[in-house]
């Protein structure tokens, strides 16, 4: 179900049994999400995408581009549309 976390794992040469340890979980438990038998967790599919410099979009096959959407810059002012001066 998850073929992109797949092939990210492995074009980062590590196992399941490694990318679990990074998790915190077993090789099992990550196993099921690369197979779609369990849910990728919203904290996890985070991990996932900040760790393999990718969008969630893009582990869920939501779409083809691979790199990850600007963070927003918070300590920038933002301008209010309904201010009047």
């Amino acid at each position: 179900m998850y073929p992109r976390l797949r092939n990210l794992r492995i074009s980062k040469q590590i196992s399941q049994t490694e990318m679990g340890k990074i998790l915190g979980m077993s090789q099992t438990g990550y196993s099921k999400y690369e197979t779609g038998e369990n849910d990728i967790p919203t904290t996890i599919l985070i991990r996932l995408a900040e760790y393999y410099n990718t969008s969630i979009d893009y582990i869920l096959n939501l779409t083809d581009v691979k790199t990850p959407y600007p963070k927003p810059d918070n300590n920038r002012k933002k301008a209010n549309p309904h201010k009047t001066d």
